[in-house]
């Protein structure tokens, strides 16, 4: 593998793995479609929100690029480029790009916190970007672990969606904790197909995911369980918000990313479910958002 001085802006954008933007963009979508329905969206820090999730999602897949590229986990890789794996960029390039996009995180997280008063959010913050580096970064990454739903639901899920409601606010009410099981949810249908895509690497690699412990045929039905799922929960949520029906529309784009699963395509042939899946996150999001604001 040869270096290049530095990757061209094309494949710095590619490195940044955009596929797997929505899972940074609706968890503050809805958290923001939930503080609309408590009457207190403030638009510039649902926007610094944005911010801070956009940015946390480009540092872990920069900072896995990094340590996955310096182990050699991706060099039978199925799936998109790899910076530091191609020869495309120097690793300590990647890494100073995964450092650069932490620290901004912070500093736009540090704006919120100032504005909320709430200094506890600054550990929840500093957990957040140690989730990401260890995701495969440190000596024993629990991203190899079988761990990386779990991680994904707490930060994609639970902590995006509540927090993003809090710092408009300044409460949690309970719909913002509830609003987190589907999101959370669809973001670990993302991985879990990025996962099954490159299940023979990873375990030719030794990098025992989710995927690779419980094997194809069970990941195939847990991605299929996570995409219908967030249906259901969304569903009950007509109790007290009769328009978040609306996300049953999305169904319709649920159905080819998990037949394709179900009918068993591996390798490359997962490379455009990857990309169909974002785009169930972003309309169920869009459409959950829409439905407990109003």
């Amino acid at each position: 593998m040869s270096e290049t001085t530095s990757a061209t802006p094309g494949q710095w954008v590619a490195g940044a793995r955009p596929r797997t933007f929505p899972a940074a963009v609706v968890p503050v979508v809805v958290g923001t479609g939930v503080a609309a329905s408590e009457g207190g969206v403030v638009w510039w820090r649902a926007l610094l929100a944005l911010a801070v999730a956009l940015l946390l999602q480009i540092g872990v897949n920069y900072a896995n690029d990094y340590s996955d590229g310096v182990r050699g986990t991706d060099d039978a890789r199925v799936g998109p480029m790899r910076l530091v794996a191609s020869g495309a960029a120097r690793p300590r390039a990647v890494l100073t790009a995964a450092i650069a996009c932490f620290a901004a995180a912070a500093v736009a997280g540090l704006v919120l916190v100032v504005v909320t008063g709430a200094w506890w959010l600054v550990a929840v913050g500093a957990l957040s970007i140690a989730a990401a580096w260890f995701y495969t970064g440190g000596s024993r990454p629990y991203g190899y672990r079988a761990l990386g739903e779990v991680s994904v639901f707490v930060f994609f899920g639970v902590v995006a969606v509540a927090g993003t409601t809090y710092v408009q606010v300044e409460r949690l009410p309970w719909l913002a904790l509830a609003a987190a099981v589907p999101v959370g949810l669809l973001a670990c249908a993302l991985l879990i197909v990025n996962n099954l895509r490159d299940l023979d690497g990873d375990r030719a690699a030794g990098k025992r995911t989710l995927a690779v412990l419980v094997g194809d045929a069970r990941t195939r039905t847990l991605y299929t369980v996570t995409m219908l799922v967030p249906f259901a929960v969304a569903a009950a949520f007509v109790v007290v918000h009769p328009l978040a029906l609306l996300c049953l529309l999305a169904l319709a784009v649920a159905a080819r990313p998990v037949r394709t699963v179900r009918h068993g395509a591996t390798g490359p042939a997962l490379i455009d479910c990857l990309r169909q899946t974002g785009r169930l996150q972003l309309v169920f999001g869009l459409l959950l958002a829409v439905g407990l604001a109003f």
